[in-house]
């Protein structure tokens, strides 16, 4: 009988978090005995889109080339996602081989999904752009098919999304009825409330733990499922995440620095009219990008003037990595020129006018009370806890990398992913099961 799998990826929940999750009613129902990898090495930026984009690669970004969650495109209110597939290089993901492989795959709320050729039943991180745009013409345009819009229909009501736990509870009751009706051999999920209580609130307080309860309440809502249909014990079941956080003091808007010495133009009424250099803003890394990277002039005037706001120290800079640098130490690789690491408690903006330094702006998860961005060794860690018939029981390692995800779902799978720089976590995985 083929096994299945569920990844349920809790965004930016970490270990801390594992102590009290364990001793929830479904955590301690449905997870007894689990194995687990307590504190993951993530990627640099540990940022969400380029992270579950080496959760199902299991490459570095410099291969599969999601370095943010945003497109370039400088002066733009709101900056756009990188919400579709088109946005990914390496194209061997999990899902195209497990497609290939005779499985049925399925995707909700998993970032840079738009338009995947090879998820069958596809709800792509998204939402409506703008007045007048409905679900259905929006996630049409992601890709979901007929069956799949008239999920969305039934269950978004008055959940609004990017509002949590309302987007939660929209993609739990999607994926409820997706095991179902369609029961998918494949599925992942992608809830984000953890994550935005962090940003609205910092690290750690009670409204992060009311998202500790809320995610125990979900995983016994997915399991409940998979015991009415018969499909508990031949599930295998990952809770894992992307990325921890630090808590956060202020902004550097950068950009304005950029105006001041005639990196950017523009207009009388403070429109952008050009730009030679380019902050684009991680939360606690940014990416500097510029216009002409072959303007060696250009390059020298800007990779001094970081220098120096670094040298400074009142800038929030605390390294300044040429690109080759980046590539080289993290593999961070990309079109941009440098990249900055933050102090751990300054953020990177990339407004161009109003105050150098700002405060908390919670409508921006780059912004807030705390964030992330940062180099993958800092704070707190995230996590990978699995449970299933393909798992062995009360194996705990006390580190791992994200990079190993995906290579570890493919040998459970019986499949290969070619060119992966990560590999199967052997000591989770209860035998040893030749490749497909």
């Amino acid at each position: 009988m083929k096994k299945k799998l569920i990844v349920f990826s809790a965004d930016a929940m970490v270990t801390e978090d594992l102590e009290y999750l364990e001793t929830l009613p479904n955590f301690k129902k449905y997870l007894k005995g689990c194995s687990m990898v307590k504190r993951v090495s993530s990627i640099y930026p540990t940022i969400t889109y380029p992270c579950h984009t080496t959760m199902v690669t299991g490459v570095w970004p410099d291969k599969h080339g999601v370095c943010g969650n945003l497109i370039l495109e400088p002066g733009a209110s709101p900056v756009p996602w990188k919400w579709d597939y088109s946005a990914v290089t390496w194209k061997e993901d999990i899902f195209t081989k497990a497609k290939k492989a005779g499985y049925s795959t399925a995707a909700i709320f998993w970032p840079v999904t738009g338009n995947h050729p090879y998820i069958d039943y596809l709800i792509d991180e998204y939402w409506t752009q703008g007045e007048g745009d409905t679900p259905r013409q929006a996630w049409k345009r992601m890709g979901s098919s007929e069956r799949m819009l008239d999920l969305v229909e039934r269950h978004i009501g008055k959940n609004e999304i990017r509002k949590h736990p309302q987007s939660e509870r929209f993609i739990m009751d999607c994926a409820c009825e997706l095991i179902r009706t369609y029961k998918p051999d494949i599925l992942f999920l992608h809830p984000a409330n953890i994550d935005d209580y962090r940003h609205k609130t910092g690290l750690f307080n009670d409204k992060v733990r009311l998202g500790v309860e809320e995610t125990d309440r979900w995983i016994g809502e997915l399991m409940e499922t998979l015991e009415a249909e018969g499909e508990l014990e031949n599930t295998n079941f990952v809770l894992t995440s992307d990325h921890g956080q630090l808590d956060v003091k202020r902004t550097i808007n950068l950009n304005i620095i950029f105006a001041r010495q005639g990196l950017i133009q523009k207009g009388e009424d403070g429109s952008l009219q050009s730009w030679d250099a380019w902050c684009q803003s991680g939360g606690l890394s940014a990416m500097i990008y510029l216009k002409d990277p072959l303007d060696k002039a250009c390059y020298e005037k800007v990779y001094a003037l970081l220098n120096h706001l670094k040298e400074e120290g009142i800038y929030g800079i605390s390294q300044v990595f040429t690109e080759r640098e980046a590539r080289e130490r993290y593999h961070l690789g990309g079109e941009f020129s440098f990249v900055l690491e933050s102090d751990d408690y300054t953020s990177f903006g990339d407004k161009t006018e109003g105050p150098l330094v700002t405060g908390y702006d919670t409508m921006d998860y780059r912004y807030g009370k705390a964030t992330h961005g940062h180099l993958p060794f800092k704070g707190p860690q995230p996590i990978f806890v699995v449970k299933g018939p393909d798992f062995r029981e009360h194996v705990i390692l006390e580190e791992g990398r994200l990079v190993d995800q995906a290579p570890t779902y493919a040998k459970i799978l019986g499949i290969t992913l070619d060119g992966a720089d990560g590999r199967p976590l052997n000591e989770l995985i209860r035998e040893k099961m030749p490749d497909r």
